[in-house]
């Protein structure tokens, strides 16, 4: 992660100054507040924080963590599994693609759609193993079904 220096020697500074005027009785308009109270965030903080909030229900559930990470890490792979599945129906109807360099792709497509799916599998079959191995409640059966099912 890259901070600029001078950026936040300019922050650090409208902040001494708000604080300053603040004990001195001087009042500070909410702009002058605001810029000083500015964030960025970087793209992978943003792809963080989305995929926090499309996790929200999950992180929510009163299910152990173990379960949560599975039921998370099925959640991603479905998603990859449909992303390839639309990347390859997008090669599957290329045309401007020549017969030779269609077949290509679409074979390394499917091969890796078949991974994807084969990690899915797996991953289910670990999630069975691990609810049977914690115990669980009926109730968190029923909470992990529905999860897996969003």
């Amino acid at each position: 992660m890259r901070v600029d220096s001078n950026v936040l020697v300019s922050r650090l500074s409208l902040a001494l100054d708000r604080k300053n005027l603040s004990v001195e009785g001087v009042g500070v308009d909410e702009k002058t507040q605001r810029d000083g109270l500015r964030v960025s965030l970087s793209e992978l903080g943003k792809a963080r924080s989305a995929a926090e909030e499309k996790n929200r229900d999950i992180d929510e559930s009163s299910l152990p963590d173990a379960i949560k990470d599975l039921l998370k890490r099925i959640r991603e792979l479905k998603q990859q599994i449909e992303a390839k599945k639309a990347e390859l129906q997008a090669v599957m109807s290329d045309q401007s693609l020549d017969p030779d360099t269609q077949r290509m792709k679409t074979e390394a497509l499917q091969s890796e759609l078949t991974s994807l799916q084969g990690a899915l599998s797996s991953t289910n079959a670990i999630l069975i193993k691990t609810m049977r191995e914690q115990g669980l409640s009926a109730q968190q059966m029923q909470e992990a079904s529905s999860l897996i099912m969003n």
